[in-house]
């Protein structure tokens, strides 16, 4: 455990130390909830290169969803840092979508959204001096598809993002970003992993962005029928 504790921490350290100066994008965690049933809720948060990520799914029908999601980050350097950063970040989208069953275990969805917030972050050292701040508005549509166990959950999804980032206009880019996502634990309560990439279709010069996504967490499932 200790083992995979440390190569976790060390992915997401290499992660930061990678990504661009003060990126103005960071893409939240995609929310797969691999849905089985109305009436089925799930909570979930996790914390890594984007800060804190909450995300809520519910199930309307038995094959309408609803998701609500969000990211946020505080930032900052130490004292004895030998370069000074921060970097802060509101984002919250909303999403509806349709979800199957795929045979007893199978499970695929895809949901659409929108999302907003602002960015505001500024990096600095002897040779490199950046800042970002805008305000964020995206658009996405969420292909994924998995399986789903007592004690395990996996998935692949690839979300394909609209972003506009207004620092003194409009500012587009498009870019994939498909993840994989481990579910452990045991039925109703697992820890998570996800791990990917935002990979640029069309973008902008006026901002940078991170292209890395990785998080780790835990979710609940409320209402699940066997």
């Amino acid at each position: 455990m200790n083992k995979i504790k440390t190569i976790l921490i060390s992915l997401l350290f290499f992660a930061i130390i990678l990504q661009a100066c003060s990126p103005a994008y960071i893409p939240n965690v995609v929310n797969t909830p691999l849905l089985s049933n109305k009436g089925e809720f799930q909570a979930g948060i996790g914390t890594g290169i984007s800060g804190v990520d909450p995300q809520f799914t519910y199930a309307i029908t038995k094959n309408l969803g609803i998701m609500l999601n969000g990211s946020f980050c505080n930032r900052e350097s130490s004292e004895s840092s030998s370069s000074n950063y921060y970097h802060k970040h509101n984002f919250v989208e909303t999403a509806a979508g349709y979800y199957t069953k795929v045979a007893r275990n199978g499970r695929f969805s895809i949901f659409s959204g929108y999302g907003l917030g602002s960015v505001d972050a500024e990096y600095q050292n002897n040779l490199v001096s950046s800042q970002s701040k805008a305000n964020i508005y995206r658009y996405f549509i969420q292909p994924d598809f998995g399986f789903t166990t007592k004690g395990f959950d996996g998935s692949f999804a690839s979300r394909i993002v609209l972003v506009d980032v207004n620092k003194d206009g409009h500012s587009f880019s498009s870019y994939a970003e498909p993840v994989l996502t481990g579910k452990l634990g045991y039925r109703n309560f697992k820890f998570f992993l996800q791990t990917g990439l935002a990979i640029p279709l069309a973008t902008s010069d006026n901002y940078d962005y991170q292209p890395f996504i990785l998080s780790f967490g835990m979710n609940f499932k409320f209402g699940v029928k066997e």
